[in-house]
């Protein structure tokens, strides 16, 4: 295998490049989630940051690498004296691992050829003073993100399983990459990753090709592309290595205290991690820059790494900072830079102290949830029942036209959408919409035949009656593999949620739209939290069209919904019909992901693209979709005082429960809805 890329041969990139340095300076920090397109160098650069870490002394025959010079509550103590040298590693967890290896778990083998409960480490362990590095940790499942992350900010993993209790260092700088295109990562989750880094692709011709130039070079000649930068990646070494020296003594002085916490203050960023972090990078950049105090432009560079994450207040709010902003919170810091702190320890009252003060872009809203909270248009935080669901602000009348008149609508205030399941146990991808059979969750019972995993009390019990028979004389057990058993779990797994929306003239009426789209937002909001994978079907005119084909980026979903128009006839059978070709193909494509269809509908069908009853053909459409025993759910979008009933025909022919759009929040309705017919 021939050598790395270099770190100092990668091309642009001078925000990325930063937040790993500083972080390899000051693992302290909490690591970096690096966003990105495809293409973009975010694994290259990361593997190639391990080669200038420096070397390690670490205790000879140690499995966690423990540092002879500093003492330590290590499993494998007590150590004898001596030491040995090696280089920091860089340990890559996979995104298909389980919880047994990136913790830990018992030593199967040693269990049951010698009856001793052991410790076999996992991946926490071998990255302890090294690069613990996740690619598409947006893919990974929030518990094991839950794991790593707890891990990197106390420098400790602790594991109770299986008997086993065992609390170890682990140390590491934690690198995540990930690509937004196939889904976010929880705002929870994110807040936990120190910096972040957005990269993208130069646009301009003399970078894209001194990029091609490079790689293509590195590719004739590994080994002698990496001599040839050998000298710049040495001297960022030495420069890592004395930025490490000088970490302790650089001091941060009240004034850019003062200037962080304001800063922080301005942008509203919940908890105080922000602070934390940012007084850490800029310690680090300083420490960086060779000088022995934090100065206004350490502070700048890590607001810039540390906050563009923290900023996000909702789901579908895009992560960065506006220029203007950023200018505003920096001259807020400037003020408060300035001021001495108060009697009491805190800043004084004035523009920047006074926690009454509503700082910059308030629209009069406070701490107690008002319209003032940094919340997107339209949208209301969950459990908020400020808005009932389906019920639009009051708008002006408009040029509208009729039924058939193009036309885009704002969605009404989203709300906390009832949990729709599809019935039955799958046994798809982790997340939190239905039951599944799964390898993390609730142990439900042994088995010898499905699960994962060693079910040691079953197993045991299995073979405890045995004992005597079998001869048993001494420690352990005489087993047979006939008593091993397995765990079967029970969790939760992510649906595809095919969302189909009729956006005919029949739907155009302003509220009403606006209401549909309201309640899309909610339910997208939902299947965010849920990780589903979403995708958009629309119907109007002549045909049906897939909005947004399946994906796991619910932000696309809601940015697609957004540009709707509406207007025209209502070709209820074809939005079926394509939404029953998108399901076959997504089969095929992911067997073991279970969808469940959201029908958007007033039932109003007044077109055919066979030329028959349009409403006969539609029914016909859903019948199909039963067949294919589709789990879904109609939500009658009819209103005014006559109703048809349509949309319920719809639903029983589709053999799917049928809602009223105020049906369903949660707030608004007790009790959770099975989305589909009984199992």
């Amino acid at each position: 295998m021939g050598a790395r890329f270099p770190f100092s041969a990668v091309v642009g990139q001078d925000d990325l490049r930063t937040a790993l340095l500083l972080n390899a300076v000051h693992p302290g920090i909490g690591g970096v989630l690096v966003r990105g397109e495809k293409g973009t160098a975010k694994s290259t650069a990361v593997r190639a940051l391990a080669a200038l870490l420096p070397g390690l002394d670490v205790v000879p025959g140690c499995r966690f690498g423990c540092d002879p010079a500093v003492a330590t509550d290590c499993p494998d103590g007590p150590h004898a004296a001596g030491s040995e040298r090696r280089p920091a590693r860089l340990v890559e967890l996979p995104v298909g691992a389980t919880e047994d290896r990136l913790i830990g778990s018992l030593d199967l083998e040693r269990a049951l050829t010698e009856g001793v409960r052991a410790y076999q480490p996992g991946l926490l362990a071998a990255a302890h003073r090294g690069v613990l590095y996740v690619d598409e940790v947006n893919l990974l499942h929030d518990h094991l993100v839950d794991l790593l992350l707890d891990a990197a900010a106390m420098g400790r993993a602790h594991v109770e399983r299986e008997g086993v209790s065992v609390s170890h260092a682990a140390s590491f700088l934690l690198v995540g990459t990930m690509n937004p295109e196939e889904g976010e990562l929880r705002p929870q989750l994110l807040d936990r990753f120190g910096l972040t880094v957005t990269v993208r692709a130069a646009r301009d011709v003399p970078t894209r090709t001194e990029v091609v130039r490079r790689r293509l070079a590195y590719e004739a000649d590994q080994d002698g592309f990496a001599a040839r930068w050998a000298e710049q990646d040495a001297a960022l070494a030495a420069r890592i290595v004395g930025a490490r020296a000088r970490l302790a003594a650089v001091v941060l002085p009240d004034a850019e205290l003062r200037r962080i916490s304001a800063i922080c203050a301005a942008f509203e960023v919940d908890g105080m991690r922000a602070d934390l972090v940012v007084a850490r990078t800029a310690t680090a950049h300083a420490a960086w820059r060779g000088a022995d105090e934090v100065a206004e432009e350490d502070v700048e560079a890590a607001v810039r790494l540390a906050l563009p994450h923290r900023k996000r207040r909702d789901p579908f709010d895009e992560p960065g900072l506006e220029e203007e902003q950023l200018d505003d919170a920096l001259r807020q810091g400037e003020e408060a830079a300035r001021e001495p702190d108060g009697p009491d320890g805190g800043p004084q009252d004035g523009p920047d102290g006074d926690p009454d003060d509503e700082g910059p872009d308030d629209d009069g809203g406070g701490p107690g949830g008002g319209p003032g909270d940094d919340v997107p248009d339209g949208d209301v935080p969950d459990g908020d029942g400020a808005e009932l669901p389906g019920r639009p602000p009051e708008q002006p009348a408009g040029n509208g036209g009729g039924p058939s008149a193009e036309r885009t609508h704002t969605p009404a205030p989203a709300f906390r959408a009832r949990l729709l399941q599809v019935p039955g146990v799958g046994d798809g991808a982790p997340g939190k919409r239905s039951r599944a059979r799964a390898r993390t969750g609730r142990v439900v019972r042994p088995s010898t035949v499905d699960g994962s995993g060693l079910h040691l009390l079953g197993t045991l019990a299995a073979a405890a009656p045995h004992q005597a028979a079998r001869g048993r004389g001494g420690p352990g057990l005489e087993l047979r593999g006939s008593d091993l058993r397995r765990s079967v779990r029970e969790g939760r797994e992510g649906n595809l949620v095919l969302f189909v929306v009729d956006t005919s003239g029949s739907m155009a009426a302003r509220q009403r739209m606006s209401a549909v789209s309201g309640a899309v937002v909610s339910l997208l909001r939902d299947a965010y939290q849920r990780r589903d994978k979403v995708g958009v079907v629309t119907f109007r005119g002549r045909e049906a069209t897939v909005a947004l084909p399946p994906t796991h980026s619910v932000d696309a979903a809601a940015a697609r919904l957004r540009a709707l128009r509406t207007g025209g006839r209502t070709p209820l059978a074809d939005g079926l019909l394509r939404a029953r070709r998108v399901l076959g193909t997504e089969r095929v494509r992911d067997p073991r992901r279970r969808a469940l269809l959201v029908l958007l509908t007033d039932g109003r069908a007044t077109a055919s693209g066979t030329g028959g009853d349009p409403l006969r053909d539609a029914l016909r459409a859903a019948g199909l979709l039963a067949a294919d025993r589709v789990a879904a759910v109609v939500v009658d979008c009819e209103h005014g005082p006559i109703r048809l009933g349509l949309a319920g025909r719809v639903a029983g022919a589709l053999d799917a429960a049928c809602l009223r759009l105020e049906e369903l929040s949660a707030d608004q309705v007790a009790g959770v809805v099975r989305a589909a017919r009984a199992a």
